[in-house]
């Protein structure tokens, strides 16, 4: 029992040192966004929101922000409506290409952000198909991007609920396959779905080279909107990317409780 003590503290050790690693970081920006005289003491003299009113006040945040969520939202949507009949195919049907796809979707972490977006831009811009700095050409790159978080997930939760099986089971009680898809596997994997949702969205939430170089000019997201005013104040750098963050925790709670009572009512 001794030792297992010991190495139970050293794990919870370990795990509050990694904890506090990665907390830190946030923790100073967070305390920078909402300082106001700081300049020789350990922590700030004033406290103040001035920071976060000037930026919520400010069109162009807004407007920035709409942009990210909207964007986000539409390859993501755009992403699901095409990888989960996809990848259940695959996993049901033709399992035999599944090592195909695996090298296909593997392609994104291939191929760096700058290079994907010189070439893109060399591509889609002039010939038949101009549509280079629109948000066209943006929301298919962003499709590109998230595909191994959509792909691995999706088949990831297709495996843990045995979908061939669950199959099988639904066609010898009479469901043809497009109702057994639909009433019997559907249900079971949304838990999953809605973890792949999270993960692309504050992937592609979060993503600024390729946002930068195919549309920084014509369209601001919440990253292109934050490298521009860096520069202006440090203090409202740091209220953009805490709020940022907030955006990001608010989300993936809802997601997640989302995802909890839908386990809850599949298990029911």
């Amino acid at each position: 029992m001794t030792e297992r003590n010991q190495a139970g503290w050293g794990h919870r050790t370990l795990q509050s040192l990694l904890l506090l690693y990665l907390l830190l970081p946030l923790a100073a920006t967070a305390v920078y966004a909402f300082a106001g005289d700081w300049q020789d003491t350990v922590l700030p003299k004033q406290w103040t929101l001035e920071w976060f009113e000037s930026l919520f006040q400010d069109t162009r945040f807004l407007e920035a922000l709409w942009n990210s969520l909207y964007l986000c939202s539409i390859s993501v949507a755009l992403s699901l409506a095409v990888m989960i009949p996809a990848v259940f195919v695959l996993t049901v049907y033709a399992p035999r290409l599944e090592s195909l796809m695996k090298g296909i979707v593997v392609l994104p972490y291939a191929v760096p952000g700058v290079v994907a977006a010189v070439g893109l831009i060399r591509t889609y811009s002039g010939g038949p198909i101009d549509i280079a700095g629109t948000a066209y050409l943006l929301v298919g790159a962003y499709f590109v991007a998230i595909l191994p978080y959509m792909y691995q997930g999706i088949r990831n939760s297709l495996l843990t609920v045995s979908a061939p099986e669950l199959m099988q089971a639904a066609g010898l009680l009479g469901a043809g396959p497009v109702r057994a898809f639909l009433t019997v596997v559907l249900p079971n994997i949304v838990p999953g779905i809605l973890v792949s949702t999270l993960l692309s969205f504050s992937v592609l939430f979060g993503e600024f080279v390729l946002t930068n170089m195919l549309v920084g000019a014509h369209l601001q997201t919440v990253q292109v909107y934050l490298s521009r005013r860096m520069g202006e104040s440090g203090h409202l750098a740091s209220a953009i990317a805490i709020s940022y963050f907030a955006f990001i925790l608010i989300l993936s709670m809802v997601l997640m409780k989302l995802g909890q009572t839908k386990g809850r009512r599949v298990r029911g």
